[in-house]
């Protein structure tokens, strides 16, 4: 749970500092506060959900959040930017190129895919995956056969 005490915080620090906040409701002093309840998740692909709520992840610089099915996990992939995660709950996998035993991240770990990498993000519990990422860059997906 310490970890978490210091991971938690320093995600919020990331919304809270971006000058673009969707479903935010700023205070007085110019902080935003984004609930759980009101972020809007759209289906990405069948095995996942993103809702941002900072930046644009289409085109620039984003902190989104993800829900991903349990037990399901997407096809190998690359991105054309790196990005940075952190499983919030459930246990997920992101095996790098052809990597046969990677290791089980749980809530609080933490995971970097630089940009042009070959890997699969996957969850694998048996309850569905919540995680955070962000990166600099817009964010895409292309699968590899």
């Amino acid at each position: 749970m310490k970890l978490l005490t210091k991971v938690i915080p320093a995600l919020l620090i990331f919304v809270v500092n971006d000058a673009v906040a969707q479903n935010a409701s700023k205070n007085t002093v110019g902080g935003i506060v984004i609930p759980a309840n009101s972020i809007e998740f759209q289906e990405m692909a069948p095995f996942v959900k993103m809702g941002t709520v900072a930046g644009d992840m289409s085109a620039g610089p984003h902190g989104t959040f993800g829900i991903m099915a349990a037990e399901d996990g997407s096809p190998r992939h690359t991105h054309s930017g790196a990005y940075h995660g952190v499983v919030l709950s459930g246990t997920m996998v992101n095996p790098f190129g052809r990597e046969a035993n990677p290791p089980e991240m749980t809530a609080g770990s933490y995971w970097y895919v630089p940009a042009g990498v070959e890997h699969i993000t996957a969850c694998v519990s048996k309850v569905p995956c919540l995680f955070y990422f962000h990166a600099n860059e817009g964010f895409d997906f292309t699968p590899v056969e």
